[in-house]
């Protein structure tokens, strides 16, 4: 069983006891989490598309950690002129474990 979720923005394909990084969440790790934007559930074969959601579903999820992603460095340059810069950037995750998609 799988389905299709929005979290943060992003459509993610979750399952049971499936651990994935979404963007920041508020909470503590250890709290609960339950995210209703599903627009598609498989169980054994037989799929439901939502109207854009499919009504009364929801999958729940508890935090495991907040983390934070690898440093990404953007660099400018114009040739010639002198001009350089140098920036990085870490993005903020929080690690989540899928409990269970109810329908």
């Amino acid at each position: 069983m799988y389905a299709i979720v929005e979290i943060a923005g992003q459509q993610f394909k979750v399952s049971k006891d499936r651990k994935i990084f979404v963007h920041r969440q508020e909470g503590e790790a250890g709290g609960k989490l339950s995210f209703n934007q599903v627009y598609l559930i498989e169980d054994d074969g037989n799929i439901k598309v939502g109207t854009p959601v499919v009504e009364g579903a929801s999958v729940n999820a508890s935090i495991i950690s907040h983390v934070r992603g690898d440093k990404v460095l953007i660099f400018k340059k114009k040739r010639r002129k002198g001009y350089q810069k140098l920036n990085g950037h870490r993005q903020d995750f929080t690690q989540i474990l899928i409990e269970d998609i109810t329908v």
